[in-house]
């Protein structure tokens, strides 16, 4: 074996995947993996929908199991804390005064909750991003009857779907004029708006929250600066995440929305890596850096990470791609949907059986694609964004043309 250590900071998805995909690259030195959290890895995507409804418990929702990092020799520190990086004696300092050295070093820090200045002292305003979290809301649960959610982002609306299922009165705050504003287009957000409502979700949107109180009740209100007020048992926020930039802000790293990677995932310094949701990155189709926040970007950037790591030059030049679970609908997304000139709808949004798709265009070329049901033309998306080919909008539209056609 190689005395060469890689040392991978954050047991995420995209640090786990870093891990394994090294030793495929055939990287024979030391691998550590050093994650904060006490827990074996573990998927987060289930969070806010299987685990929360109580349908999977943690130990089914691991990203791999023990033996799977004995196997391939990978050095687990979990409850661990990186304190800083110190690039000149390669080296990082983590929080009980230890120093690791390395000879490649991986950031895979993620991303954390974006928190409100409001409520922060009340033990019954929740945020969800880890299995921890989870575990607080749980108890809840019990005797509860109305829950609001500020923000209608996928967070919010998985929870909003999974507690509806429990019987929950809810409600969700949104800031912005439709829910899902950041990532999809009218149609979608009026689509979800409305199945949400059917299950008998109140949605409440451009409602800014003022402040949360507690009520003299015990539950919580609360107050939006358009007057109106809320009164719930609970109250969870999903108002986004922020970049983990700090410790590569601190090392001396550059540092944008989110640590600046070339198009081979290195860091300002080449004997750095980045990958995941804490990454800043090139993206040659869209012609501008992106941070995108999914499993799939995660995953992906490590591997090409790691074979670069190990002497290759990999370009990481994939189509983002994303879904989400909501009561019975796949909601699956390929593209990103700024600055298009057109959109075509395939398909009818108020036939929830049969689905329908939603393609964003510009200069006849597809930039991205909404899917309900419609796994056919997901796919194909994928494949005509890669290739930045035009595409006759009429074939789109047509519920006669076979997807695979348009290739």
């Amino acid at each position: 074996m190689s005395d060469r250590d890689c040392l991978i900071i954050g047991a995420s998805h995209a640090g786990v995947s870093l891990a394994l995909a090294l030793r495929k690259e055939g990287w024979e030195g030391g691998v550590k993996l050093i994650g904060a959290e006490n827990e074996l890895p573990y998927h987060r995507p289930p969070l806010s929908k299987e685990h929360l409804a109580g349908k999977k418990e943690l130990d089914a929702m691991r990203l791999r199991p023990m033996k799977v990092y004995e196997d391939n020799a990978i050095d687990l520190l979990l409850g661990t804390t990186v304190y800083s990086i110190d690039r000149n004696s390669k080296s990082v300092k983590l929080q009980t005064g230890e120093s690791l050295a390395y000879d490649k070093l991986a950031i895979c820090t993620g991303a954390s909750v974006r928190k409100l200045p409001l409520g922060q002292d009340l033990d019954r305003v929740h945020y969800l991003r880890t299995a921890a979290d989870v575990g607080l809301i749980k108890p809840k649960l019990e005797g509860a009857k109305h829950v609001a959610i500020i923000g209608g982002g996928y967070i919010g609306l998985e929870a909003a779907a999974v507690l509806r299922s429990f019987g929950l009165e809810v409600t969700v705050v949104e800031m912005a004029e439709r829910v899902l504003s950041r990532v999809t287009g009218e149609v979608m957000s009026e689509f979800m708006t409305a199945l949400h409502m059917m299950h008998g979700v109140s949605i409440k949107t451009s409602s800014q929250v003022a402040a949360i109180q507690a009520a003299d009740s015990g539950q919580i209100t609360i107050s939006c600066k358009s007057g109106e007020t809320i009164q719930a048992d609970f109250v969870m926020v999903g108002v986004g995440v922020d970049p983990n930039t700090t410790l590569a802000e601190a090392a001396g790293l550059s540092v944008g929305d989110g640590i600046i990677v070339d198009e081979y995932t290195r860091c300002s310094d080449p004997d750095i890596f980045a990958a995941g949701d804490c990454t800043e990155h090139p993206n040659a189709l869209y012609k501008k850096t992106l941070r995108l926040e999914s499993v799939q970007n995660a995953n992906d950037q490590a591997r090409v990470a790691a074979a670069n790591m190990c002497g290759k030059s990999v370009v990481y030049d994939a189509v983002p791609w994303f879904w989400s679970d909501q009561y019975d609908i796949k909601l699956q997304m390929a593209g990103l949907n700024e600055d298009y000139d057109e959109f075509v709808v395939r398909g009818d949004p108020q036939n929830t059986e049969e689905g329908f798709a939603v393609f964003y265009l510009k200069d006849g070329k597809l930039l991205a694609a909404d899917c309900v049901k419609r796994p056919k033309e997901f796919m194909v998306s994928k494949q005509l964004i890669a290739q930045d080919q035009t595409v006759d909008s009429g074939l789109l539209r047509d519920e006669s043309s076979d997807p695979v056609s348009w290739r």
